[in-house]
């Protein structure tokens, strides 16, 4: 059984088929994912999306990217929505140095908003780091300790060894499929198995046989396959040992997988 750590079921390009999308996913052996919200006018619409089967978690946060819908009254909603739902994350929140006109400081108060709520609420957080994954270290040591992911991990192997030093994650998912993607295949084949989480960020980041086209959480076994060949795993290994540590992180148990 895999666990999708990171999926966007609740994207408008799923909505002609998100019951069939998740109906592959099962088939597929994927029982579970996380599904992280971007901005609070996507909450409701995430919460719906994960009532429809067994096994979808929702995670409420702040993406950086989606800066300019942010206000400060959303920091209060999100209380309210961490009280009420109960998800398994906070998420997704994080900085993005990549984008031009993303304000630093700006997504630097609501990064660090969503930390102290993680702290309060003892959750794991759902991190974004683009171009920032130094910064977004040095948050986390100033609000430490916390566990969380640094999903869709594209930084330096020392930034991945700091991380893990600090009790966080990194989730791989369809970037790694990519043969030149050589740096990231070499982090996929040392990072310690423990600090290791699947995903797929679907309906973004296709694997290297459907590039160009929407993903979706199937594909999760293109991800898991070429992870396996790289660290010289069974597939089957691997599936165990990143599916105990998705458990472990959110808080997931065999009950949730039915």
């Amino acid at each position: 059984m895999l666990v999708d750590s990171h999926c966007h079921l609740d994207a408008p390009e799923f909505g002609v088929d998100r019951r069939d999308v998740i109906a592959r996913a099962r088939a597929a052996g994927v029982t579970r994912q996380i599904v992280p919200a971007v901005s609070a006018a996507s909450w409701p619409g995430l919460r719906e999306a994960c009532r429809l089967a067994p096994g979808l978690h929702a995670a409420y946060g702040l993406h950086p990217m989606y800066l300019a819908e942010h206000r400060p009254e959303h920091l209060v909603q999100l209380r309210d929505w961490l009280q009420r739902e109960h998800p398994v994350a906070i998420g997704e929140c994080g900085l993005d140095y990549f984008v031009e006109g993303l304000d630093h400081d700006a997504q630097g108060h609501y990064f660090d908003a969503q930390l102290r709520l993680a702290r309060e609420f003892d959750l794991p957080v759902i991190v974004h780091a683009r171009r920032a994954v130094d910064a977004v270290i040095a948050a986390i040591r100033r609000f430490g300790p916390l566990r969380g992911v640094v999903h869709s991990f594209s930084g330096s192997p020392d930034q991945a060894r700091r991380l893990h030093t600090l009790g966080f994650l990194i989730g791989l998912g369809g970037p790694v499929t990519y043969p030149r993607a050589n740096r990231l295949r070499r982090i996929a084949a040392e990072v310690p198995i423990e600090s290791l989480l699947l995903e797929t960020d679907a309906p973004d980041q296709p694997d290297a046989d459907i590039r160009g086209q929407r993903n979706e959480p199937a594909r999760l076994t293109h991800v898991l396959g070429t992870i396996a060949t790289l660290r010289n795993m069974v597939p089957d290994e691997l599936a165990r040992a990143t599916t105990a540590n998705a458990e472990r992180l959110f808080g997931l148990s065999a009950v949730n997988a039915s």
